[in-house]
């Protein structure tokens, strides 16, 4: 079986950022325990807009922030995307194997499934073709493949009962960080 992708809090191969401040923390909390990274995009080439049904969100640009939550001993990570002046743009939420730290970078091992939820609460499910092409390639197995659909489908249901806390933890988290980027 090939490696599953490994994506670092840091962003460090993202190209288009061509100056960043970043800074990350530990926190365990009541309701949280893991690492938070927040990624300031003070200047990129050009900014990254994607579409989400009839709308052009632009989730990348000169002065943005990107706040990246990596839970220990959960199936996903969570990015929330800020504009310039600080208003959430979309959450995206990564099912993952694992989340982790090596050379003291938080980072989380991708399965390729994705959720992207609006501030109108719109929700939009991302990759699942990816998913389908790795567990036919043998990159996963039917367990892992089984992992992903259980763990997107159970976050669905917490975001469309308002019950998935992390989200409600992202401007906190982010004020947390915003103090200490450098």
């Amino acid at each position: 079986m090939e490696m599953l992708e490994r994506k670092y809090g840091d962003r460090l191969e993202w190209k288009r950022v061509v100056k960043r401040k970043y800074a990350q923390s530990y926190l365990d909390t009541k309701d949280f325990r893991g690492y938070i990274t927040l990624i300031h995009t003070i200047k990129v080439t050009e900014p990254l807009s994607v579409r989400y049904g009839e709308n052009d969100i632009c989730i990348v640009n000169d002065g943005y922030m990107w706040l990246q939550q990596f839970p220990l001993e959960k199936k996903h990570s969570v990015t929330t995307m800020f504009d310039a002046n600080g208003n959430i743009v979309q959450w995206y939420i990564d099912i993952c194997l694992e989340n982790g730290l090596d050379r003291n970078i938080p980072w989380m091992d991708d399965l390729f499934l994705d959720i992207v939820l609006l501030p109108s609460e719109e929700v939009f499910l991302k990759d699942d073709d990816e998913l389908e092409v790795a567990v036919v390639k043998g990159i996963i197995d039917k367990s892992l493949y089984n992992l992903a659909w259980d763990e997107a489908n159970n976050l669905i249901k917490l975001i469309h009962n308002r019950n998935f806390e992390l989200l409600n933890l992202s401007i906190e988290h982010k004020e947390i960080l915003v103090n200490q980027l450098k």
